[in-house]
């Protein structure tokens, strides 16, 4: 089993458990998230969701390029996988425990997430520039941090470490990865020993301003999603050599 689902003292921990793959997003591990959410959205015995990966060497790093080149994927269609307030009302509290690299799929998860503790070697990146796929689940990105930075992550694709991403504030706090698993659910448990309906208000709330622009970002990454280069990165990264860029 790829992903697993436990509650601990009333906070729920969903794990993706493919650490000899960086637990890249394979078909399993998406179908697992699907269910791990749904899941966490139905159980009452749980008030805050802790999402990490299993090692120490990566939380998430992206998309599965081998699985992306073997099935030509162009676009992800909407339920590709779980994007909190996106594809699915997650009203309760969420918590990225970043254990590792953190890369284009696996930013994508951090970034929907309320809140993000990391571990001190942890990065983050926004690398689908550098295999010619789309992020159109970037978009709130320039409401997270100054629309600059947001351009250098994008533009990029170079990793911020661990202590850079909590000065930017995609982070909010960093610990030494043994710390991770305590620090994250003594946050979690303070969360949910607050009353549960100012808990989903607050969320709620705090989410007003978020600029609804994921239909527009899919229309601009659309074309690139459907180009040769973004066949051409998975298959580069499957044949171990350097891509090829056409620009079409």
């Amino acid at each position: 089993m790829s992903v697993s689902y436990e509650v601990d003292d009333g906070i729920a921990w969903l794990t993706i458990d493919r650490p000899e793959a960086r637990n890249a997003l394979s078909k399993e591990v998406r179908d697992g998230l699907w269910a791990g959410t749904r899941r966490f959205v139905a159980d009452d015995s749980a008030a805050v969701l802790v999402l990490t990966g299993a090692g120490d060497k990566a939380f998430c790093a992206g998309g599965d390029l081998k699985e992306m080149a073997e099935t030509s994927l162009e676009i992800p269609p909407p339920d590709f996988l779980p994007v909190f307030g996106r594809n699915i009302d997650v009203p309760k509290p969420t918590i990225a425990a970043v254990n590792g690299v953190a890369y284009a799929g696996g930013f994508l998860l951090a970034q929907q997430c309320d809140l993000v503790v990391a571990a001190s070697h942890a990065h983050f990146a926004v690398t689908e520039v550098k295999v010619g796929r789309g992020a159109p689940w970037a978009a709130p990105l320039s409401w997270l941090v100054p629309p600059r930075v947001a351009l250098e992550i994008l533009l990029t694709g170079d990793p911020l470490d661990a202590q850079r991403a909590r000065e930017l504030g995609l982070v909010n706090d960093v610990v030494p990865l043994a710390d991770l698993r305590s620090r994250a659910q003594d946050l979690a448990r303070r969360i949910g020993g607050n009353a549960p309906l100012s808990v989903r208000a607050a969320k709620r709330t705090a989410y007003l301003s978020c600029p609804d622009v994921y239909d527009r970002a899919e229309e601009i990454w659309a074309p690139v999603y459907r180009s040769r280069d973004a066949q051409e990165g998975p298959a580069a990264f499957r044949e171990k050599r350097a891509p090829v860029w056409e620009g079409r």
